[in-house]
């Protein structure tokens, strides 16, 4: 929680929009406590500025493979700056749709529940699709979440498709006249 709370409080203090996502975004939404990483959703074009403003403060920014985040640690602990989650650039409808939310005594922008799932829901493909980690976030936010809108943005992938299927039989979330089969 120490790194979510310097990162935070620094990107607020250079003006840099972005979004508590991942793990830390569901905990602050009622899900357990992540054991993981912090991550962030900024617009690309802000990417630099984020970069400068978290290694003036002593972070360690890592260069990665992927072409849709930045890594930076804190004292050995990983922070994802995402600017292109799923091939889905974030853009200012995604930042403005998220809430301020006070976590670990910082208010600050948290993605919506239904961000969070789609986002999630469409980082499934043919050799990352082990549900089981992300079930327990499902049940805890299921109340939080639109469904139909999820069940819309995801319908080109067949990985959202059998989780959504999944939630249903579990009884996790109720099928609904209305709510998209595609």
């Amino acid at each position: 929680m120490v790194t979510l709370r310097r990162a935070a409080s620094v990107l607020k203090e250079a003006g840099i929009d972005f979004a508590l996502a991942g793990g830390y975004a569901a905990y602050a939404r009622g899900a357990a406590e992540p054991t993981h990483d912090v991550d962030f959703v900024l617009r690309e074009e802000d990417v630099t500025g984020a970069l400068a403003a978290l290694t003036a403060i002593g972070m360690e920014h890592r260069k990665c493979p992927e072409d849709w985040l930045e890594k930076i640690y804190d004292d050995g602990r990983l922070v994802d700056l995402i600017y292109s989650p799923a091939d889905r650039p974030v853009d200012i409808d995604l930042l403005s749709r998220a809430e301020p939310l006070t976590v670990s005594a910082i208010t600050m922008p948290v993605l919506t529940a239904t961000d969070l799932v789609i986002m999630r829901m469409l980082a499934y493909t043919e050799t990352t699709c082990d549900f089981s980690d992300f079930l327990p976030v499902l049940r805890a936010l299921r109340e939080q979440v639109d469904w139909p809108r999820v069940a819309k943005e995801t319908t080109h992938s067949p990985y959202a498709y059998a989780l959504i299927e999944l939630l249903r039989r579990l009884g996790v979330i109720e099928t609904r006249r209305g709510d998209s089969d595609e």
